[in-house]
């Protein structure tokens, strides 16, 4: 694969914020390495066109959704264990029922951590898109 000379980290952290703006599989984005271009798609936007039809599959690769970067629920478990150990047996009790992460936010709420939470679940999303993006050889600018 054709490597480019940069892209700028903003831009894919913008793309992997849309990617992950929807349930799994329902916006997608493709970084063309040669270029480094961003394509986006989306089928609740109704998006289904990356770019030009010419362009060249070779040089994309797939902008990762939060999932396949494992940041779900053991990222909510590893932040419970530092900052409300005592809740661990509660919040994974939350996580059985529909609606968990909407309780958990609440729960934190009530708790004087959601801030915190954030702060904590966007440091960690920057870590592994930065780490996906040097596995995958791809050099970024800030």
């Amino acid at each position: 694969m054709v490597k480019m000379a940069g892209v700028s980290f903003s831009d894919i952290e913008n793309a992997f914020l849309f990617v992950g703006s929807a349930p799994y599989g329902i916006n997608s984005a493709y970084l063309n390495v040669e270029t480094g271009e961003i394509f986006y798609q989306s089928e609740m936007a109704g998006i289904t066109d990356p770019g030009d039809e010419n362009a060249d599959w070779d040089h994309m690769i797939e902008i990762p959704h939060k999932k396949d970067l494992e940041l779900g629920q053991s990222l909510v478990f590893e932040f419970v264990e530092v900052n409300l150990p005592n809740a661990c047996d509660r919040v994974r009790h939350m996580f059985r029922r529909k609606g968990a992460y909407s309780h958990f936010k609440e729960f934190l709420l009530s708790n004087d951590l959601l801030e915190t939470w954030y702060r904590f679940e966007h440091e960690r999303e920057q870590k592994a898109l930065r780490s996906w993006c040097e596995e995958n050889q791809i050099p970024v600018s800030d």
